[in-house]
């Protein structure tokens, strides 16, 4: 059974004095562990083979730094060594079960305290492997997102769960059983050859892009955004789009890029919501936009445009436009029409009927939300009940603003979403 509670980024290990010199150490683990432990389990799978093996090991490692650490001093390599400790851990415990065929491949590893260790570039080649591993075509594309959060990213169960809107134990047994496929079909841990790239390229560029999406609008919680995981992404982004130079993998870092350059602006300094009308575009990072706007036309000159290229130029011609009331709407409409062409999506569809409202009037947009509404497909979607009330509020239809605010409340698990509409809610006219 996956364990909900590893891959925290907390260390459970045994207490140390909250000050003194074994304070500081935990602090400077706690700080390497959330830095640095899902590149050391990359590695550790490479190493071992075996994604539980791997896990148990990573957190013997950082057990045997929190004891030794204090005492010898932090390595000049933190990584290195606890790559080879986390090693020496897993061949113990594979002799305390007896597994004697198995341990024999390790029994030539250095001594855990030297640097014989993968260097930062193969450090990196280890994190391809293992999203390319995890999202071998033969998993479902649902165990290929859950394990890849999980393992890759660290993601909790629990999060992973929230944000496929199923229970912890499902989502565990699903992670358990794309870990046991791995290992009884013998899935090969590496970065495929060139001429089975594409076949794989569409589940990793989904799953690099959901992990963003967490980060960039968390699904639940006290926070509006999660930086570390939008980080890890375009981090995971620069890396696939070196390995492969494509236009969807040059168009998916170009759109995480520039929705990252907005991430100050979106909220007030207590957190809450800041919507894009009405950010300060002086807050934007604009080298990250002047990067994702570049990117984006190297994209769509390729010749060969996809949806994720497409979602870029949209983000694109919002980046560029000085002020909000500059947007060239009627360039965003007409990307989205491209773009259900490519792709049809309700949800790529709401955003084509806020933007339909934006070009067109309210009245438009409106109508064309309750289109989508009707059909069913968004009804439990809490940004489409949000932007129905926008819109009733806009036309000054009090009643159905009201009904659509509450409908929204219902449904939203992310508190500073909560606050912003409970805020638009309570400014509505009796």
């Amino acid at each position: 059974m996956d364990d909900p509670k590893r891959s925290t980024g907390e260390i459970q290990s045994i207490p140390v004095e909250a000050g003194g010199t074994s304070g500081r150490v935990r602090e400077q683990l706690e700080a390497i562990y959330r830095a640095e432990s899902r590149r050391v389990f990359a590695t550790l799978v490479r190493l071992l083979g075996d994604f539980d093996l791997a896990e148990e090991a990573l957190h013997d490692s950082f057990r045997a730094a929190l004891e030794q650490w204090p005492h010898e001093g932090v390595p000049a390599n933190p990584r290195a060594w606890l790559v080879s400790t986390g090693r020496f851990k897993a061949v113990d415990t594979l002799r305390r079960r007896a597994r004697f065929n198995l341990v024999e491949d390790f029994d030539d590893r250095p001594d855990p305290a030297s640097e014989d260790v993968p260097d930062q570039d193969s450090v990196e080649d280890d994190r391809l492997r293992l999203i390319f591993t995890c999202c071998h075509p033969a998993l479902s594309p649902e165990a290929q997102v859950a394990l890849t959060l999980r393992e890759v990213c660290g993601l909790t169960t629990e999060e992973i769960a929230r944000a496929f809107l199923i229970a912890a134990p499902a989502l565990a047994q699903r992670i358990v059983r794309a870990k046991a496929k791995i290992r009884d079909a013998r899935i090969p841990y590496e970065v495929p050859a060139p001429a089975a790239l594409p076949a794989r390229l569409d589940s990793v560029l989904r799953v690099i892009y959901l992990v963003f999406n967490e980060g960039y609008l968390a699904s639940a919680g006290d926070l509006l955004t999660r930086a570390d995981l939008s980080g890890e992404a375009i981090r995971l982004g620069r890396l696939l789009a070196e390995l492969i130079p494509e236009s969807e993998s040059i168009g998916l870092l170009a759109l995480m890029l520039l929705q990252e350059s907005r991430r100050t602006a979106r909220t007030t300094p207590a957190g809450d919501l800041v919507l894009l009308d009405e950010q300060d575009r002086s807050q934007w990072k604009h080298e990250l936009i002047a990067e994702g706007s570049a990117l984006v036309e190297r994209a769509l000159g390729s010749g060969r445009v996809g949806p994720y290229a497409l979602q870029a130029a949209i983000a694109a011609v919002h980046a560029e436009a000085p002020n909000a009331a500059a947007t060239d709407w009627a360039q965003i409409v007409g990307l989205y029409d491209v773009l259900l062409r490519l792709d049809p999506s309700p949800v790529i569809e709401l955003n084509r009927a806020v933007a339909v409202a934006m070009l067109d009037g309210s009245a438009a947009g409106l109508a064309a939300v309750d289109n989508i509404l009707a059909r069913g497909e968004l009804a439990d979607y809490h940004l489409a009940h949000a932007a129905r009330a926008d819109l009733c509020r806009r036309l000054r239809m009090v009643g159905e603003a009201r009904a659509a605010y509450r409908r929204a409340l219902e449904l939203t698990r992310q508190a500073p979403e909560r606050r912003f509409l409970e805020r638009r809610l309570a400014e509505l006219p009796e």
